[in-house]
């Protein structure tokens, strides 16, 4: 059983190159998305993240 489970598991890799040009371009389009809204919105996220660090900390002052 194990034999048949690792002869599958090196066919699958084998069929499973992947598209890494595409996988590139999603990553440059994620970052560049990323950086236009943290440039644009940065005020306000920051206000955001400290708002609920402050809700949830307290005065524990996390």
């Amino acid at each position: 059983m194990g034999l048949r489970i690792c002869v599958w598991l090196v066919s699958m890799m084998d069929e499973e190159r992947g598209d890494v040009p595409g996988w590139v371009l999603i990553m440059l389009m994620t970052s560049a998305l990323v950086v236009a809204i943290w440039g644009v919105a940065r005020g306000r996220l920051v206000a955001i993240v400290e708002t609920a660090l402050n809700t949830v900390c307290g005065s524990l002052g996390c």
